[in-house]
């Protein structure tokens, strides 16, 4: 996701994730506890703002019960409501980015770990070179 140009359908995407998902376990392998709240902030202010909108109601409760096929009409109602308030527009930008956030925190501490363990299994294998046939050698 671009983040200097969230879209509308990645907004709306990240706001109804958790519908949208196999199960919320894998959620949660994905994005933070925080992450997760926010997605519910989101998807809350999506909901404030199309209220009245009888066509935008149907496909937001379309896709809480899963429907991909409503997620791109949604975002068009969402991108409709962005261009025609831009304080609406910035603020549920700001708070995709700190869901977006939430994720690659997660990425960085994966990447973190793999590389310890990198480091330690090479650290392993020279122990285990230096000694061979029976003499030991020493890498300093």
């Amino acid at each position: 996701m671009e983040l200097a140009t969230l879209s509308a359908t990645a907004i709306t995407t990240l706001a109804f994730k958790k519908f949208l998902e196999s199960g919320a376990g894998e959620l949660g392998k994905k994005f933070t506890e925080i992450a997760i709240a926010k997605m519910d902030n989101l998807r809350k202010m999506i909901w404030d703002k199309l209220r009245g909108n009888p066509k935008a109601e149907k496909a937001m409760m379309a896709v809480e019960q899963g429907s991909n096929q409503e997620l791109d009409r949604l975002a068009v109602y969402v991108q409709d409501a962005m261009e025609d308030d831009q304080q609406f527009a910035s603020e549920i930008k700001a708070i995709a980015k700190e869901i977006h956030a939430g994720k690659l925190q997660e990425n960085i501490s994966m990447t973190q770990n793999n590389r310890n363990n990198t480091i330690k299994n090479q650290t392993q294998l020279q122990a285990e070179k230096s000694f061979v046939d029976g003499i030991h050698y020493h890498n300093y």
